[in-house]
This record gives C-alpha cells, structure tokens and sequence, in this order.
C-alpha cells in the first residue's frame, strides 16, 4: 500500500521575486524526502497553473478540486509546499484558495500573510508589540509628495521602497532630496503604494524561526554584510556581493535579545512554517526591519544554511515543515 503523501511544490508567482522562487523549488525538490513524498512541481504564474513534470511538459491543474491528471491518474493533493515570494504565494491570496479547498500548507495563513507582506500594517503591530521601528510615510499612487517636507521627517539618507514587495525589488537610498521622484517612481513600478522611511545605522540581522512538536525553534542568527551601498537584489543573489556570516559574531546579550524578540513575534504574529525575521542592531538596540513568511530556500538564500549551522539536514528540515502543516491541519 502506497502511503507516501502527495506534496504540491507550489513556484513561480507574479512578482520580481519569480527567478527567485524557482531557484527555492528547485532546491525543496531536490532535499525533500522521496521515501516519504510524491512531488509535484506546480508553476503559478499569469493566472495560470501548470504541473510541470519535466521541462518540456505541462499539465493544467484543476482549481475546482486542486488536483491534476496523470497517467489517466487523478491526483489529489495532501499538502500544498509554497515556495512562492511576493504575490500570489506570500500575500495571502494563495492561502485563502488553499482554505477553501481544505489542503493544508506550509506557510503562515491568510491573515498573517497579509498583514505581514503589507509593511506598513505590519510596521504599527510590531510598535503595539513594543518593537523599535524606524520613521516611515506611506505614499499611496497618485498621492502628491513634497520632497522636502519628506526629507525632514524622516532625515536624509533614507530608503524608498514599495510597501508590498519583497527581495529589495524597487528599493533606492536617497541621499538628497532631489532622488525622491525617481525613487518613488521605482517603487511604483513594483507596488501602489511606497514607503518612504528612516535610515538606522546598524548591523544588519536575520532571524529564521519555525515551530516543531509544540516548541519555537530559534535558528541561529546571520549577520548580513553587504559589498554594495545596501543589500538590494544583486547583493542578495550574486555570489560574492554580500558576506552572510552565521553565526552572527554579536554580543550574548544581543544574540539573547534576537533570540528572544524573534520567538515572541513568530508568537505574536500567528506564525506558521518557517519564517525569518530581519532587524538592525544600532548602539545595542533592536530595531524591526520586516518579516519574511515565505523566506527563500535557494542554494544562496538565508534560512537553509541557519537550518544546516542548526543541525538539521535539508531533507530533515524540509520534513519537519511539512509534517507540522499536516498535523496542524488535523
């Protein structure tokens, strides 16, 4: 009797984070146990869901019943494994289909999803949960702006991003007042609304964290350096831009900190799956960047190598990930 779970490896989605995406699937189906899984690669893209066997082969998924057919197989899923950063896959909109459905899933549900992919929501639940987070202006499309009137409340340099992205995609250092228009015109293209927001000088920390057997599990914490002005896309994903050092080479008392603020916020926030969490430590202070509920699973992403400095294996992990989204689903 085959009891080996049917696993829909979820990839692709509509933002500037799909090569991104692509590159986390290929690693979860390359880790991921086949004694205990059937895989089965599922590209989400402009509307369309496609199970992609190989390369060169494409079956429709059929959204009514979430299943496919095979081999004159009709194969239904036990669990959907999102590898999906941006939208469709980190904003809630794949999680709400996937409720409706009743297929369990691997990431956090629709309402921490959304929250949480909207920087600016998610910017005033971490100061109602006693977080330090940097001056931030949200600049909804076709709102008018006054330059100058930014720069004084946040202080120059500071950062333009879109709200509602992730991978640094559409993010500018404005060191004057005159790089505004054309910051948040980048923002825009990834997003209607931008944040314009205070500079923290600091180091620069991510914090994986999932659950496993009722208990918060701390991954051990990086330090990001970057080579380049800060860690936008090309330090992210281009060998040698960026040392990740893990672990971080911080204080006890700052690791303790990390440590503790980040298993209280995966409490707070209802987080499920893996997430990470990133911070700045200036003068001994933690400061709140965002959190990341579909973090990269790439060969050059964070969380993997904290899972390995842990002491997990990949298969391990990646186990682990879908087995709590079965039992929570019970």
């Amino acid at each position: 009797m085959n009891t080996k779970k049917n696993i829909a490896l979820l990839m692709g989605g509509d933002s500037g984070e799909f090569e991104v995406s692509v590159a986390s699937a290929a690693v979860i189906r390359n880790n991921i146990d086949p004694d205990l899984y059937n895989v089965y690669p599922v590209m989400v893209h402009a509307g369309e869901w496609i199970y992609m066997p190989d390369k060169k082969t494409g079956i429709p998924v059929d959204k009514n019943s979430f299943s496919v057919l095979a081999h004159n197989d009709r194969i239904f899923f036990d669990c959907a494994f999102i590898a999906i950063h941006g939208t469709p896959g980190e904003d809630g909109r794949l999680q709400g289909y996937l409720d409706m459905v009743h297929v369990p899933y691997t990431s956090c549900d629709l309402t921490t999803s959304a929250i949480t992919f909207n920087k600016y929501f998610c910017n005033d639940l971490a100061i109602q949960y006693g977080m330090n987070v940097a001056e931030t202006i949200l600049i909804r499309h076709l709102e008018s702006f006054d330059a100058e009137a930014l720069a004084q409340k946040v202080g120059l340099p500071c950062f333009v991003k879109p709200n509602k992205s992730g991978s640094s995609c559409g993010v500018t250092k404005v060191y004057d007042s005159s790089g505004f228009e054309k910051a948040i015109d980048d923002a825009f293209a990834e997003d209607d609304e931008v944040l314009v927001q205070q500079y923290i000088k600091g180091r620069e920390l991510a914090c994986g964290v999932f659950r496993h057997k009722g208990r918060i599990i701390v991954l051990p914490v990086t330090e990001i350096v970057s080579k380049k002005d800060f860690f936008d896309y090309e330090a992210k994903y281009t060998a040698g831009m960026a040392d990740e050092i893990t672990p971080a080479q911080i204080a006890p008392d700052e690791l303790a900190e990390c440590n503790h603020v980040t298993a209280y916020l995966y409490e707070k926030f209802n987080c499920k799956g893996v997430v990470r969490f990133d911070y700045f430590l200036s003068d001994g202070k933690l400061w709140f960047l965002e959190v990341n509920t579909v973090p990269g699973l790439s060969d050059g992403s964070i969380v993997p190598r904290q899972a390995v400095a842990a002491g997990y294996s990949l298969k391990e992990f990646f186990g682990i990930l879908v087995e709590e989204a079965l039992q929570t689903a019970r």
